[in-house]
């Protein structure tokens, strides 16, 4: 009997782009040599949490190219590159409508909470540095939105660091146990039979 964790990987394993097509991807090519490098593909306790942090938030951020970009960025980070490219799939286009939607109505009303206070403490710094100039044009939209999709991002890279970093802590040992009783069970079996 498969479990869900069995399940999603298999769907993680042939929905992601592999090495090998990495590999003769054009625009990799050139990169090749670092995104290439063994650490980025194995799974581990620290690799994928931030695996799935980083493609959640570039999948959320970036519209188009989120695949590219969050390769790019894992190698930087040392962070799982399957689990990046994964993750990204939140930004897929009937998801990402939703999440434009609810990212204007969230921006919007932090805006407006913000221009009611004295200071305006989030306004005053965007302006300062810059940033909204940055969403502006890393998200393509306009201020609420993109504050809107930025504040999107972050939480759901924080919870989904969280929720996978949990999760391999349950599943790498629960996996060695199976795999320990497995052995156990070959053992006996062989004594048994002769």
């Amino acid at each position: 009997m498969t479990t869900f964790a069995d399940r999603s990987l298999a769907w993680a394993q042939s929905h992601v782009p592999t090495r090998e097509k990495l590999e003769q991807n054009r625009f990799v090519k050139p990169f090749a040599h670092l995104i290439l490098r063994s650490e980025l593909w194995r799974f581990t306790r620290r690799s994928v949490p931030r695996g799935v942090a980083l493609g959640l938030f570039v999948g959320v951020m970036i519209p188009l190219a989120h695949f590219v970009v969050a390769a790019f960025l894992a190698v930087f980070v040392r962070a799982n590159i399957p689990a990046a490219l994964a993750a990204t799939f939140v930004g897929f286009p009937v998801i990402y409508i939703a999440l434009v939607a609810l990212a204007y109505k969230i921006g919007n009303a932090l805006l407006h909470v913000d221009a009611m206070t004295a200071i305006q403490p989030i306004s005053h710094t965007m302006q300062t540095t810059q940033t909204d100039h940055l969403l502006q044009q890393i998200t393509g939209k306009g201020l609420s939105t993109a504050f809107g999709l930025f504040v999107i991002a972050t939480v759901l890279s924080s919870i989904g660091y969280l929720a996978s970093s949990f999760f391999l802590r349950w599943w790498i040992p629960r996996k060695r146990r199976m795999r320990l009783a497995r052995a156990r069970a070959r053992v006996i079996d062989q004594t048994t039979a002769g």
